[in-house]
């Protein structure tokens, strides 16, 4: 697929670059992208992924903004206080840039509602707050042979890892954290505190990971990096790489 001529001065930037060019820019008009999460990470990841021309864009949260969002979730203001985040966060994209596609699920993902939820997706971002929806997100993606992106951030430090369980050799994030959280219990900002543009940090950077992967069959940007986890430190500051194993008793991916 072309980009019609009417899109090329809005991209031009993506398509002076090499790694990128109008092939590149093409692909990423093509990709779906399902946001599970509309919040610190997925505020500021919808934007970037929004102005990078994905295609398609379908954010998952079941959530009303709260004031307290608005120190770090980039796309709300305080008349958004009230309203569904999957509602604002549509409008917000139809604003932005009325030639993409968006849709909003206001449902909370479950074990039961995963796989339908992200139908048709090329990828996956997955910035939500507690590891059962992780999971469940995580199952649901090697079960349709789908890619993830999972985000993650508290206090100072963020995570940002790229799983293709569904692949022979590569692990998912189930093979990285285990089978001890499926329950919902689990620390939240509320409780730990959040520097606001830590969260932008962590969702920017999640967006530029998105890309990678979608861009992947290109080749101009590197593998997508199955199985690299990111840790972002906001204090020193500083990233450091970690690669996760597949785990051969994986119950998800493993056989186990």
């Amino acid at each position: 697929m072309a980009l019609p001529p009417r899109r090329l001065n809005r991209f031009a930037r993506h398509i002076v670059l090499p790694e990128i060019g109008g092939a590149g820019q093409a692909v990423l008009a093509e990709a779906t992208v399902a946001l599970i999460g509309i919040g610190g990470i997925g505020s500021p990841a919808l934007q970037y992924l929004a102005a990078a021309g994905i295609g398609s864009l379908v954010l998952i949260d079941d959530d009303t903004v709260d004031e307290s969002n608005l120190q770090r979730q980039t796309i709300f203001r305080a008349d958004s206080v009230g309203h569904r985040k999957a509602d604002v966060g549509e409008a917000w994209v139809r604003e932005f840039d009325c030639e993409l596609e968006v849709h909003w699920l206001a449902e909370r993902l479950t074990v039961a509602n995963a796989r339908e939820l992200i139908a048709g997706a090329s990828l996956v971002l997955d910035g939500c707050d507690n590891f059962a929806t992780r999971l469940a997100v995580s199952d649901a993606c090697v079960a349709t042979h789908t890619p993830l992106l999972s985000a993650a951030v508290g206090r100072f430090q963020g995570q940002v890892g790229a799983f293709a369980g569904h692949l022979p050799d590569k692990p998912c994030y189930r093979c990285y954290v285990g089978d001890a959280f499926d329950a919902d219990d689990c620390d939240t900002c509320a409780d730990d505190g959040m520097l606001g543009a830590m969260a932008g940090w962590v969702g920017t950077f999640a967006a530029l990971q998105a890309i990678r992967v979608l861009l992947a069959p290109l080749g101009a940007l590197g593998d997508p990096q199955w199985g690299k986890l990111h840790v972002l430190d906001g204090l020193t500051p500083g990233m450091r790489t970690l690669n996760i194993a597949k785990d051969p008793a994986c119950k998800a991916c493993g056989g186990g």
